[in-house]
């Protein structure tokens, strides 16, 4: 099972292994708050990508196209093979800090990795 999580989001043990996802650190908090195992940078979005995104809705359907093209580079594939490894081991949250819940890299790459994700582990 993998589970998508927002960094700023309350840690459970249910959570499992806990991989941040963002190029950039969450904005505020410290390692201790955001309690992750592994923080894959090159799996966040390329700065130009983010920025001409802008966590705007309307630019989904073009970010997710793009993203997916981003995630197919090699160090890219490397690391989602290693969270697939994972995932098949045990329960996995990989770690966002975008406000949306609907619209980030996280949400992406679960479906890159055609896996069942879990987003109301927030809740847990």
């Amino acid at each position: 099972m993998v589970h998508i999580k927002r960094a700023y989001d309350v840690v459970s043990r249910r959570d499992g292994m806990r991989i941040l996802v963002d190029r950039l650190w969450p904005r505020g908090l410290k390692k201790a708050e955001v309690n992750v195992v592994k923080w894959m940078k090159e799996l966040g979005p390329s700065t130009e990508l983010r920025k001409s995104f802008g966590h705007d809705p309307a630019h989904w359907k073009e970010f997710r196209k793009r993203y997916k093209a981003e995630l197919r580079r090699p160090e890219a594939r490397a690391r989602l093979k290693e969270i697939a490894t994972a995932a098949a081991r045990g329960t996995l949250t990989l770690v966002y800090s975008a406000k949306d819940e609907e619209h980030n890299q996280a949400v992406v790459i679960s479906e890159v990795l055609g896996v069942h994700r879990d987003a109301s582990a927030r809740d847990r």
